[in-house]
């Protein structure tokens, strides 16, 4: 499952998502529009959000290894178009998930793009991140 499917799991736990691109321009309008992107996208110029997080740049063997093969083999399979690669195919991307007191839960820094956490993984430190706050308080 991708997160865009759990967008009603999300929306029930009250999460914003916010999806974070160094690409700007026609190139951001255009994964918006192929993706049917509904949350906000925002753009790290500078990238000092990457950096900030760790997020740097890709090893050849990560970028364009088998799990990477596979990986798009799977969305083709699926009947999914591969989108044109962004200006830059050595960032490396990742997920946070941040509490409401800007404390991180889930830092995961993807080491190639078959490289994500599960979506149930990001709902479980979702609920984690809930039930923490709630025995705090």
């Amino acid at each position: 499952m991708q997160l865009r499917e759990a967008a009603e799991e999300l929306e029930r736990r009250r999460v914003a998502v916010l999806v974070v691109t160094f690409d700007d321009g026609p190139l951001a309008r255009n994964y918006a529009s192929a993706t049917g992107l509904t949350w906000p996208l925002l753009v790290d110029h500078d990238r000092g959000l990457y950096h900030a997080y760790g997020m740097l740049r890709g090893r050849a063997w990560d970028l364009y290894g088998p799990p990477a093969i596979w990986a798009y083999l799977k969305l083709l399979f699926r009947g999914r178009r591969l989108a044109r690669p962004g200006s830059d195919v050595t960032q490396l991307g990742g997920d946070v998930v941040i509490d409401e007191g800007g404390s991180v839960r889930l830092h995961h820094i993807g080491r190639g793009p078959a490289d994500r956490p599960s979506v149930a993984d990001l709902l479980a430190a979702i609920d984690a991140t809930r039930r923490s706050s709630s025995a705090a308080s």
